[in-house]
């Protein structure tokens, strides 16, 4: 198999603002949130419940951040990249034992400047929110539009997957590119490397090579899309 180009490294910049914001940090390795979209979860520890109820009370935001793959502190607080996105809480249920069903929408990513000194349970950091929610990217060239949905059929295929791609075909470029970054089974650094990525053209072809290391080791090779 001939030698593959390398996805581009993690810690691409990111245009932030200059005013920074404290959030609760909801941290979850290979669970990413970009601007415009939503993101499900399942909250069931006790501290992540008590940020459900303190974001409901407040401002309704949450700061989703990944983990690195790095020793944690012994007290559950592993290392987190430094790139995340705000979500703020637009469906909620509450369960009968305390445990929450939410829905976030993707405001605008941020970056981490330092983690705060708080009581609370869970973790809070003072970050500075980008731009996002001021910037919609232009559509994808076509051609480059049609290249994704022709890697994410052949990936679908290779993964035994059933797709609705008539619902497919009907996503804008952004959340065509964004969806298939959330759900596709890419190791944490990879995720992180598209969450980081401004520019959407280049977020797709990214997202190209990755879906392509992906069918190449569901088809028995050995290249998985691995980044740190």
């Amino acid at each position: 198999m001939g030698a593959q180009p390398a996805p581009p490294p993690v810690g691409a910049a990111l245009h932030v603002s200059t005013s920074p914001l404290r959030l609760p940090l909801f941290p979850l390795g290979g669970a990413i949130l970009f601007p415009r979209s939503h993101l499900p979860l399942h909250i069931f520890e006790p501290r992540y419940r008590q940020m459900v109820e303190d974001a409901v009370a407040g401002g309704g935001l949450i700061g989703m951040i990944q983990p690195k793959a790095l020793p944690d502190d012994g007290l559950g607080n592993p290392e987190l990249y430094r790139v995340g996105c705000i979500g703020e809480i637009v469906g909620m249920e509450e369960l009968s034992d305390g445990r929450f069903n939410i829905v976030l929408q993707g405001t605008t990513r941020f970056r981490l400047i330092a983690e705060a000194d708080v009581g609370t349970p869970y973790r809070q950091a003072d970050v500075v929110p980008g731009e996002d929610a001021e910037n919609e990217p232009d559509a994808l060239p076509s051609v480059l539009r049609a290249a994704v949905e022709q890697e994410a059929r052949l990936l679908g295929d290779a993964m035994g997957l059933t797709v609705d791609w008539d619902a497919v075909e009907r996503l804008d470029d952004e959340m065509l590119v964004n969806a298939i970054a959330q759900v596709a089974p890419f190791d944490g650094g990879a995720k992180q490397a598209l969450l980081e990525e401004e520019e959407l053209p280049t977020r797709a072809e990214l997202l190209i090579q990755l879906m392509q290391f992906l069918r190449m080791a569901q088809g028995g090779g050995d290249v998985s899309p691995r980044m740190q």
